[in-house]
């Protein structure tokens, strides 16, 4: 592994970007989990839960949206490894009382790095997919808290957000 700049291990000794090496770590199952939400006007809202939204259907789209940038995180974030990812979910949670679709990525693999990247990922482009199918009905959606919720494997060990 490379040399670590104060603690961060995408530094080298001399503050330059590395991508970690991760050849001499053992392959262990890892797994995380991010969460999201995007909030809207009771219209969008409705809409959606109607499957009424003029570009199709939102919720499904935005799965198979969420599901591709899980695949190409390495190419988006440029110190992330390119992974063989053996498991993407994307779901979602319609909470009606406050206009808010719940998103919520799980991603897995066995391998010799995590996945936390990954699913934050899965979740904001889930987040973007709905609001672009839905800005012409309400442009003043927000997308929020996209936090990671757990993440189990690696040296690390597991995690879970309180």
């Amino acid at each position: 592994m490379g040399k670590k700049s104060g603690g961060l291990t995408h530094f080298d000794a001399d503050g330059q970007a590395i991508m970690v090496d991760v050849a001499g770590k053992a392959d262990t199952t890892r797994i995380a989990v991010a969460g999201g939400e995007i909030t809207m006007s009771a219209e969008a809202f409705a809409l959606i839960k109607a499957g009424r939204i003029a570009k199709g259907d939102v919720l499904g789209i935005a799965r198979v949206a969420g599901i591709m940038a899980a695949k190409k995180t390495s190419g988006l974030i440029p110190l992330c490894h390119p992974l063989n990812l053996s498991k993407v979910t994307v779901d979602f949670h319609l909470d009606e009382a406050r206009a808010t679709v719940a998103i919520e990525a799980t991603v897995g693999l066995t391998g010799k790095t995590g996945v936390e990247m990954e699913a934050l990922t899965a979740v904001s482009v889930a987040a973007l997919t709905i609001y672009d199918m839905c800005k012409a009905v309400d442009k003043r959606m927000t997308i929020n808290q996209i936090r990671l919720l757990s993440k189990s494997g690696g040296k690390s060990g597991t995690f879970t957000r309180e």
